[in-house]
């Protein structure tokens, strides 16, 4: 059980940690707040431009066009991880780096392509798995900016149209809600619209665009907008999805904290009794054999 100064000195740290992972769970709370306004009001401007891309691929629009045809044969694939710069968030470091590794051994074109990671702890991670040649980018951090991101999708076309890459992956944690996050391996390039639901029921009226220019101008605008704009989507959601991971491992290492802090009060009071009960003994006893 140990004596009352070990504990007493157990007690303090665990009550530093405490007031640490508090502090740092509060942080994470509010920096979540702020990165999942980021996401959600960056959604209905993506999925706008994907009705206009899907609206132009339903009116037959878009065949041949460079960033929607597969290459005509199999060559080296780009992946990009994005992962955290700091740790203590729980299982998603290892949750991104266990589904990278699966994708690039699964796949021998994405295995020996071109591999980018965003993030320290996913760089680290590719290196001590082999993976040494490969991009990181140091520049992000957690509040990633427009700019920055469209210098990387565009970036990303030039390779895939001057036929360097044959496809780009983005491995990224997908938000869905507070309760919900996926790992998610992403085909941006080449870019497919998603398909438009059919009114088969006619019991509501199906949006009709009138495009002007003429719709293969347009796509030609609304392709890479709308691959800029799902890729900074991606950042978006993994960084909503890792303030999540460390707002609820700081919170659960907050509780344990707690749980341990009540647990050496407890023996404290008992090592304590016990010295108290032992010293009153020896007074009794000492002052019986004066008698």
């Amino acid at each position: 059980m140990g004596n009352a100064r070990d504990i007493k000195k157990r007690m303090n740290a665990v009550g530093n940690i405490k007031r640490i992972t508090r502090t740092m769970q509060m942080i994470a709370t509010s920096k979540f707040a702020k990165a999942q306004q980021s996401s959600v009001a960056s959604r209905p401007y993506t999925e706008t431009l994907f009705g206009l891309v899907a609206q132009l691929a339903e009116s037959g629009v878009g065949e041949g066009h460079p960033l929607l045809t597969e290459p005509a044969a199999e060559g080296h694939e780009l992946t990009l991880m994005i992962s955290a710069d700091r740790g203590l968030c729980g299982p998603f470091n290892g949750t991104m780096v266990r589904t990278t590794l699966k994708h690039l051994r699964g796949d021998s074109a994405a295995g020996d392509g071109v591999i980018e990671v965003v993030g320290k702890k996913g760089a680290g991670a590719l290196k001590f798995n082999g993976y040494k040649d490969f991009v990181h980018h140091t520049h992000i951090g957690d509040k990633p900016a427009f700019e920055d991101i469209e210098r990387m999708a565009d970036r990303f076309i030039q390779m895939f149209v001057d036929g360097e890459v044959s496809a780009v992956r983005i491995v990224y944690m997908k938000y869905f809600s507070a309760g919900r996050q996926k790992p998610e391996v992403m085909q941006l390039l080449p870019f497919s619209a998603p398909e438009v639901e059919s009114d088969e029921g006619g019991g509501s009226m199906q949006e009709v665009y009138e495009f002007s220019p003429d719709a293969d101008s347009l796509l030609d605008t609304l392709l890479p907008a709308a691959v800029k704009a799902v890729l900074f989507q991606c950042f978006n959601d993994a960084i909503v999805s890792e303030h999540i991971a460390r707002m609820v491992a700081m919170k659960s290492a907050t509780d344990n904290a707690g749980k341990m802090g009540h647990l050496l009060k407890r023996q404290f009071n008992r090592v304590r009794q016990t010295q108290i009960t032992t010293e009153l003994t020896e007074i009794i006893s000492g002052a019986a054999a004066l008698e």
